[in-house]
């Protein structure tokens, strides 16, 4: 803003703008053709980590949401915030193998390979009202397969949350009828 003014200056950036600022695109990672949108750089400024943490929560009160579920890894860090600023649970969707109590396991096809994912099958008690978080949405297979998970415990997924979205991919016709939304979209 100009002194003086109400108004906002010509230059100033949209939070949607300065969050995109905070992502680095990083080409041929992790292998030739992948454009990987690299986060660390938002992270590691405390005032854009907490503009996207309150652009995913969005609406949501704290109390409205009893879980918020984080897919492994960088859902991790998005989805353990969220849950302590919406007073919520928080469950990890980890690898298969990283969890040491009885999961339940779903496999899935992603951008640049495949891979398992596993929760706890005690992590979610029928009916609890879930945030499903995770930075990205790219072919869905990784989401697709979380939500599978949750179905299997009867949550109630309330929305599913993404910081960016590769739209180009058609991810989000892999999930149902889920709300989805992301915040930044390529």
């Amino acid at each position: 803003m100009t002194e003086g003014s109400s108004q906002p200056s010509a230059t100033s950036d949209s939070p949607l703008d300065e969050l995109k600022q905070g992502i680095r695109n990083i080409p041929d990672f992790p292998k030739p053709g992948i454009q990987f949108k690299d986060i660390t750089p938002l992270l590691a400024d405390g005032r854009l980590f907490r503009m996207a943490l309150e652009q995913m929560i969005g609406s949501h009160q704290p109390d409205d949401i009893d879980l918020v579920v984080g897919i492994d890894a960088r859902g991790f860090i998005f989805g353990a915030a969220a849950a302590a600023m919406l007073n919520a649970g928080f469950v990890p969707i980890r690898k298969q193998g990283k969890l040491p109590f009885e999961t339940i396991e779903q496999s899935y096809d992603l951008e640049y390979g495949s891979n398992t994912i596993a929760m706890h099958r005690d992590a979610v008690l029928p009916g609890q009202r879930v945030l499903l978080l995770d930075d990205l949405l790219a072919t869905g297979g990784t989401a697709a397969a979380a939500l599978e998970l949750l179905q299997q415990l009867q949550a109630q997924v309330v929305e599913a949350v993404f910081l960016v979205e590769l739209e180009f991919l058609s991810g989000r016709k892999l999930l149902g009828d889920v709300p989805v939304r992301s915040i930044i979209a390529y």
